[in-house]
Order: structure tokens, then sequence, then C-alpha cells
């Protein structure tokens, strides 16, 4: 029994590490105009694998979520400890999330000289760690509110509960985004400027406090931020989905490979199958993105199950154990790193070099020749300073999960 435990945190680790790297490698490129096109996001419909990078993520949260049950909570000094323990954790990813949004603001205003930025005013409240944040939330306070009691008294998960909720809410988000009006324009619109996820968040953080790229056209209004507000209900339903494979490894470890795999190519073909009526989009994350991604995932937890059992492929996965240890840690040092990298620089004269990021880049270019290798090449060597940075934590046990 502690072999199976050991192997489903080992599972999970690596496709939590393969989520962060796959994190760094679309955020830290050498040139942001020479990317190969998996590691770019689709601009609106449609989808790329950097799409399925965050979905991921989620859903390795969920099964996270779901490894740390049964838990204890009858009694009301264990809820209290769980409760603030949940709250310490949302409000400090918040906290890290709006901090880091914070930095590169200021170095905006350093760099860019932009107009009013460098303020309070201008800065990103949405982000990933904030998305992060309030979908565990949601998901374990769905857990808690539905959860059975053992013969032991502890809280256990009610999968069926859980299936429920994810049904209601993707196709309570169909139903908002189909149906309520947006002022203006009217209802069910998709396209950037008239859906009601930029509406919700306009109304809500405003557009200063939103994603400076979330627009029709290059420095255009911004519309829409893709860690949005409402379409935190779909997220959570990838988080949901983790929730429920890892029900599934638990109770049936023999079979899990064969269940978690016919879940997800369900999942993908439904999602598929919805694009149509319903258009896959990361950046306001439909339902039948969610679905999709869901799949995806599912999909991809598999594969690392199934090549976990080789030792090779074990001892060969450590890199992804180590990111997958520290994810949250990897992945603000990432963002800490690619601020740094955009800081200007004194170049030699007549020199396109301005930056550190286009010093790096010009280096991969004299060794590699090719713009999008060297771009490639620029990004794989954050992935592996970072990788390298944190390793002495792996090193020590020192595991600071979600």
């Amino acid at each position: 029994m502690a072999e199976q435990h050991a192997s489903r945190w080992v599972a999970l680790d690596v496709l939590r590490g393969l989520a962060v790297a796959g994190m760094i490698l679309v955020t830290s490129p050498g040139a942001w105009d020479k990317g190969y096109w998996p590691l770019l996001h689709a601009d609106w419909d449609g989808w790329t694998l950097a799409d399925m990078i965050f979905p991921t993520f989620l859903f390795a949260v969920g099964m996270a979520l779901a490894l740390s049950f049964p838990k204890p909570l009858s009694d009301p000094a264990d809820r209290k400890r769980f409760w603030v323990r949940v709250i310490r954790r949302v409000l400090a990813l918040i906290a890290l999330g709006v901090f880091l949004n914070a930095l590169g603001e200021f170095k905006d205003a350093l760099w860019l000289h932009d107009e009013g930025a460098g303020t309070l005013g201008h800065v990103r409240l949405p982000g990933v760690l904030q998305r992060i944040a309030l979908c565990y939330l949601l998901g374990i306070v769905l857990i808690v509110a539905t959860a059975r009691r053992d013969a032991e008294g502890r809280s256990t998960i009610n999968a069926p509960a859980i299936g429920i909720a994810i049904v209601a809410g993707l196709t309570l988000y169909w139903a908002l985004l189909k149906f309520v009006p947006v002022p203006g324009v009217g209802a069910g619109h998709l396209d950037i400027p008239g859906n009601l996820v930029g509406y919700v968040d306009r109304a809500v953080f405003g557009a200063k406090h939103m994603w400076r790229l979330g627009s029709e056209f290059w420095a255009g209004p911004v519309y829409y931020d893709p860690e949005g507000l409402l379409s935190t209900i779909t997220a959570t339903t990838n988080l949901l989905f983790g929730v429920l494979a890892a029900r599934v490894w638990q109770q049936n470890p023999d079979g899990a490979v064969v269940r978690i795999a016919g879940l997800g190519a369900v999942l993908l073909i439904v999602g598929l199958a919805l694009d149509p009526v319903f258009p896959i989009n990361k950046r306001i994350w439909t339902s039948s993105f969610a679905l999709m991604s869901s799949g995806f995932s599912a999909l991809t937890l598999v594969a690392t199950m199934v090549a976990l059992r080789s030792s090779l492929v074990e001892r060969l996965s450590l890199p992804l154990r180590i990111l997958g240890t520290n994810a949250i840690l990897a992945f603000a040092v990432s963002i800490l790193a690619g601020q740094f990298g955009n800081l200007p620089i004194v170049g030699p004269p007549d020199s396109k070099i301005a930056t550190l990021q286009q010093w790096g880049n010009q280096v991969a270019l004299g060794i590699f020749g090719d713009p999008y290798l060297a771009s490639y090449a620029c990004a794989l060597a954050i992935l592996t300073l970072i990788t390298l940075a944190i390793w002495p934590l792996y090193r020590k046990g020192i595991h600071l999960r979600l």
C-alpha cells in the first residue's frame, strides 16, 4: 500500500513538472516573434500544445487535493486548522501573483516609459497564481461541502457529487455566455470585444488592472483577461476532473490506467465535438475547452504512469520531479527571470542588443544560426538554470506543495 501511495505521488510530481516546464518554455523565449507554433497560444478560437499546459497544472492540483483525503474534519478543532491552512494558501498565492504583476508593471515603467505605468493604478489583478488560488478554493469548498463520512468519521470525497458539480458548472457557463446580454452588444457574442467574460472583468477590475495584451489588435483597448473572474467557473472543472482521476487511482490502482485513459478519451472527443457549437477557446476558457483540455490532461497522466513503469524513465524523470515538487516556486522564479531579462542594459554602439534577453538570444543565434532554434535554446537554458537552482531543495526534502 505504501508503494502504491508513493507511486501516485511520483507520477503526480512528474505531471506537475511537465506542466511547469511547459510554462517556462512558453514564457521564456529568446525572441517573442521567433517561437515554434506548439509553444504559442492560439490567438482566439482554437488551441495549441501551449494551451494545454495550464489546464494540466490545474488537473494536477485537483489530483493532489484528492490524494490528501480522507481527512479528519468531524472535530471543530480539526476543521479550524484545516480552513486556516486553506485560507493561508489562497491568500499567499494571490499575494504572490499580484506582487509579481506589480514588479512587472514597475519594470515596464523603467523600460517602456509607459505613461501611468509603474503605479498601483495600473497593476494587473488577475493572473496565473490568482487563478490557481481561486480554483483551489472553489474545489476544496465543493469537496468538503459534498463529502461523505467513512466508518472512522473522516471526510471522504463524494465522486458522484463532484461529477454533478462539473456538469452544472460547464452548463451554467455556457448558458451565461449564450443568454446573458452584454450592455450595448447583446447576448451570445464570443468575439473579443463582445464576450460576457471580458465585460465582467472590465466591470470588476477595470481595464487598467487587466492583461494589457487582452485587446483586439496591438496596443488597442483592453477587452479581456485570460485569467478572468467568470471563467474561473470552467477552469475549476479542470481541477475537479483531476480530483475524479485521483479517486479512480485510489479505488482501483490496478485498473486505473485503463479507466483514466477511457475517461480522458471521452472528454477529449466530447470537447472536440462541441467545438462547432461552443468554440474551443482558452482565452475565455469555454466549456468545450475545459472538456477537451481535461481529456488531454488525463491522457498525459496515463502516458506518465505507463512510462514510469520503466526504471530508466523514472531515473530520467528527475528534473521533472524537481520541478514538480516545487512547482509554484519554479514558476515564480521563471517570472522573475523574465522580468530581470527584460531590463535594459548598455550594449555596443549600433547594436540591436538592448536587454539581457536579447543578449542571450544573440549568443544562441551565433551558436545555432536558426533564429527559431536559438529562441527555443534560450528558453531551454532558463528551464535548466531554474531546475538546477531548486535542486538543493529537492535533495533536502523541502517540497513546497500546494
